[in-house]
């Protein structure tokens, strides 16, 4: 017989009796007792009654260092008389003020990753900075030499010379293995306050459509995460690094601090990121291939069991993509082994595999599951950028052009898809700007004849014409208009 059936037959029996509840609060008790389920062993050691981070913090935290970024920024200084309308109505703009350089400070932390002194931070912490000085926890200042810069994953690699010393580091596991749950630290230098350690779980794992970087894909926590944590680490329990803290979700648009959800990039992301910087190059694998999340609608269409996966709506002639045998109408599910539930997870786990390998891409085809070969390609750099400034009595006078290539449209954020002529700048007030041509444009035609390359372009507006007609690509559109010669 159980012991709530037996609790269950005791409390039948002993209800008619006058003295009901106090039988039946001693009946329990006893019971209990007996089974273990209320009273349990006084703890009779400091062992049994301490639970302390002590020695993860005393393992990790002088790996977590604080940075500093000073940044020159140039203004005008002028006297406040300049700037009267009655004045400005005599003289206009005689006095624009003489220039004078200001100052910039800004505060975050990083994470050495390496003994030799390798160090990761988020790119935001040391953007367009002169200066970069590093502070480890035992108050030793180094000046930081940035080896590399990547604003696409908010990440940047610094490095600076202790010398022969051995720096304390923390070693890099893979953030796959972490589960919605796990204990979790976050290590940085919150309001400069200095090193502070909080703690927490990982929230959620995967976030996408988060905004933040070009491959969106987060581990969210609830440790809290304030101004100054940026470039901090996230320890697992083992005492190695899931992730660097990078943003926070604020009810104040950022500035109300942490409110319980923050986000790091997943450490496999950094590693990548790392060794390029070893490396000193960094190119991520190209897909050669577009597509859209599916969505509700979209997994009823095609016959899935679930919205999850990207379909394939475009697929770049000779691209790693086109050779796999990917097609246009297939659902990419997984890529390495790894799922794939939208275009920010397809694009994540593109960019965090090494180039010159091959991977295996699961995708559905009209109900059929197939496993493709898809070699980890570089984007390729052909056709020459060959950029130039267009002039003469042209509309395109003024602009800067360039030959769309996937590797400089990657280096640019344009459209690694695209091909053709795109255009770069437009010169105020020129021709080409009162034709409002954008940056990003793509030149398909001019006077019904297709432009491929700036020597088409060049060549197209070499000769005089009484009508102009040409057209663009802007976006998702095309663009046409004819303009008088």
């Amino acid at each position: 017989m159980t012991v709530v059936s037996t609790i269950f037959q005791c409390f039948r029996v002993v209800s008619r009796h006058p003295c009901f509840l106090d039988v039946w609060v001693a009946l329990v008790v006893v019971m209990s007792l007996s089974t273990g389920a209320v009273a349990k062993d006084a703890p009779r050691s400091r062992d049994q009654i301490t639970l302390s981070f002590a020695p993860l913090v005393r393992q990790t935290g002088p790996a977590v260092v604080n940075i500093f970024a000073k940044t020159e920024v140039a203004e005008r200084r002028t006297s406040p008389l300049f700037d009267d309308p009655f004045f400005r109505q005599f003289f206009g703009n005689m006095f624009p003020g003489q220039p004078r350089r200001r100052s910039q400070k800004s505060l975050g932390s990083g994470v050495i990753l390496d003994p030799n002194g390798l160090i990761v931070t988020n790119h935001h912490v040391i953007a367009n900075a002169t200066q970069v000085k590093v502070v480890l926890s035992d108050r030793r200042e180094f000046d930081a030499e940035v080896l590399l810069k990547d604003e696409r994953t908010d990440l940047a690699v610094l490095r600076i010379d202790a010398g022969r010393e051995k720096l304390p580091y923390v070693e890099i596991r893979d953030s796959d293995t972490v589960e919605v749950g796990d204990l979790v630290l976050a290590i940085g230098n919150p309001f400069g306050v200095g090193q502070t350690v909080t703690s927490g779980i990982v929230s959620a794992l995967a976030r996408t459509a988060i905004g933040i970087t070009d491959y969106s894909f987060f581990i969210q926590t609830d440790a809290s995460i304030n101004p100054g944590n940026s470039g901090g680490a996230l320890i697992a329990m083992d005492g190695r690094l899931i992730g660097v803290n990078t943003a926070i979700f604020s009810n104040k648009g950022g500035g109300g601090g942490s409110v319980g959800i923050g986000f790091a990039i997943p450490s496999n992301m950094v590693g990548t990121v790392l060794q390029s910087a070893r490396d000193g190059r960094l190119i991520r694998p190209w897909l050669g291939a577009a597509g859209q999340t599916v969505t509700p609608d979209l997994a009823e269409q095609f016959g899935l069991d679930r919205p999850s996966g990207v379909i394939i709506n475009a697929v770049f002639p000779g691209g790693p993509a086109d050779r796999a045998g990917l097609a246009i109408g297939d659902v990419v599910v997984s890529i390495a082994g790894k799922g794939v539930d939208d275009n920010d997870a397809l694009r994540y786990r593109i960019a965090t595999l090494p180039i010159g390998k091959t991977a295996k891409a699961h995708v559905i085809r009209k109900g059929r599951h197939l496993a493709l070969d898809l070699a980890l390609d570089e984007p390729p750099a052909k056709p020459a950028a060959d950029i130039t400034n267009i002039d003469g009595r042209n509309p395109f006078s003024g602009a800067r052009v360039a030959n769309l290539s996937p590797a400089f449209a990657l280096e640019n954020g344009l459209d690694d898809m695209a091909r053709g002529v795109v255009v770069l700048g437009v010169r105020r007030g020129s021709v080409a700007d009162n034709l409002q041509l954008r940056d990003g444009d793509i030149v398909m035609e001019v006077n019904d004849k297709e432009i491929a390359s700036v020597r088409d372009l060049t060549k197209a507006v070499r000769k005089s014409h009484k009508v102009w007609r040409i057209q663009i690509r802007r976006g998702d559109k095309v663009l046409r208009t004819e303009i008088k010669g």
